[in-house]
């Protein structure tokens, strides 16, 4: 008996818990016969939830990057005709874009998932150590120890601030130089906490770890030019959800709707959000990879009758 609470308090740990689904749920209200495009699928917490209400699994299609999320959703989804493509969410949407296909529903959950975090060979933890990896797509070359053992100091600098917003970006890309070669996420969370000595309720690594994470895996870069395609993946009458975890990232999104919507004759969509939605204080003690999250929603307009519509923002 012991041995088997103890296989499933493991089990727990790595278990990719969805965040907001009963939001992303309320905002896409998935109806039968509906599709359905997910761009960051992962391990299929909100795909699932989402297919079970459209029961339409001819016409999903499920992305993700990572070769372990794509066997798991082809595990969880063995008996179904649901389509899963290993692509990062850019190249995928620019291939469905090219054989003109649209979705009732779209949901982008970015961000990184628990096994990411909890997995330390995957170098995406700051508390369990590992290489210093970060590649959501292994198949990639370019990894986080390739860019703290050989970037300039300039270019780390930038990085630091641009994607951490670092304050201390300068003097920590000065401590990286100083100390490579860096092998493992430890060797490098002990460099940075040399700069931030004092204890504060984030570890003192986060932003820069942050910034490592968004340079490996070009996130900004891949939002900025999917978000547009998205819109235009959206049937007509059909809702988008994006769930980001970061101001740059809640930025961007923000910004693409808002040029799409309010009180104009071109107006295409509707937003269904006035801010962005957050988690509960009970889902964060639950799930506290939720405590960042901030959730966005539009829906496009169905008929040029009500171009005018809106929530009433601009």
């Amino acid at each position: 008996m012991q041995i088997k609470m103890h296989l499933n308090k493991n089990q727990n740990k790595n278990q990719h818990e969805p965040v907001l689904l009963n939001q992303v749920l309320t905002y896409l209200e998935p109806k039968s016969g509906e599709t359905y495009l997910d761009l960051t699928a992962g391990y299929g917490g909100h795909a699932k939830a989402i297919t079970d209400r459209t029961g339409n699994l001819d016409q999903a299609v499920l992305v993700d990057r990572d070769i372990n999320a794509t066997k798991a959703l082809k595990k969880l989804f063995s008996n179904s005709t649901v389509k899963i493509l290993k692509a990062d969410y850019l190249t995928a949407s620019q291939n469905l874009i090219a054989t003109k296909q649209q979705f009732d529903l779209i949901l982008a959950d970015l961000g990184v998932s628990s096994p990411h975090l909890n997995e330390g060979k995957r170098g995406f933890s700051i508390t369990n150590s590992g290489p210093l990896d970060m590649r959501m797509d292994q198949d990639q070359v370019l990894d986080a120890k390739t860019i703290v053992n050989s970037y300039s100091e300039g270019d780390l600098t930038r990085i630091l601030k641009l994607y951490g917003e670092e304050p201390r970006a300068r003097a920590i890309a000065k401590a990286i130089i100083k100390a490579r070669p860096l092998n493992t996420t430890t060797d490098l969370a002990d460099v940075v906490k040399k700069i931030w000595p004092k204890k504060s309720r984030l570890h003192p690594a986060t932003r820069t770890f942050q910034a490592l994470r968004i340079e490996v895996n070009k996130e900004l870069e891949l939002l900025e030019g999917s978000l547009p395609l998205w819109l235009d993946l959206l049937a007509p009458g059909g809702r988008i959800v994006v769930i980001s975890f970061h101001s740059l990232e809640d930025r961007l999104v923000k910004r693409a709707f808002k040029d799409v919507s309010g009180n104009r004759l071109d107006a295409q969509f509707k937003l269904l959000t006035k801010r962005p939605v957050t988690a509960s204080p009970h889902e964060i003690v639950h799930n506290p990879r939720a405590r960042s999250a901030k959730l966005r929603a539009a829906a496009k307009i169905n008929k040029k009758g009500n171009l005018h519509a809106d929530n009433g923002q601009k």
